[in-house]
């Protein structure tokens, strides 16, 4: 998927390259830049649906093919789409560089039409003994998405 400049509510994704790329092993890399956040860390996953007809509310909880409870990336326990954190400098800007091989771009479980969803609060990584840590890491609202497409080189 390509984007330059693309609008999310009132955060801004950039990159100067395709953001999402398949790797020989299976895995999928994720790289780019978000601005417009509080300083801080923010929750960020891939929901289910890339439905943003009534703004980010639309996309579902997060993707979680294999029924599993809410965790942190490096966990054999999560979902699919348990991303982690991203970290906003005092700018304002995530930098983003993540790889998984849980977010495939093709097959069954391929994330290409679901959404990429920023939290407005730390994801807690199924950790924090918040009713809603095993389900959603208890990261807070939704401050912004987008959908995963394919693009045209």
């Amino acid at each position: 998927m390509r984007t330059r400049g693309a609008k999310w509510t009132q955060l801004t994704w950039h990159s100067t390259k395709r953001f999402f790329t398949s790797g020989e092993d299976g895995s999928t890399r994720i790289q780019g830049e978000v601005s417009g956040l509080e300083k801080g860390e923010h929750g960020f996953h891939i929901h289910q649906f890339g439905d943003t007809t009534n703004g980010c509310t639309s996309c579902g909880g997060h993707f979680n093919p294999g029924g599993k409870n809410h965790g942190a990336p490096s966990d054999k326990e999560r979902h699919a789409g348990d991303l982690g954190n991203i970290a906003a400098d005092a700018n304002g800007v995530a930098v983003i560089d993540i790889v998984d091989h849980q977010i495939p771009l093709h097959g069954p479980h391929s994330i290409v039409g679901r959404a990429l969803v920023v939290h407005a609060g730390v994801d807690d990584l199924g950790k924090g003994g918040h009713k809603d840590s095993l389900t959603t890491g208890n990261a807070g609202g939704r401050l912004a998405c987008g959908i995963v497409a394919l693009a045209a080189e």
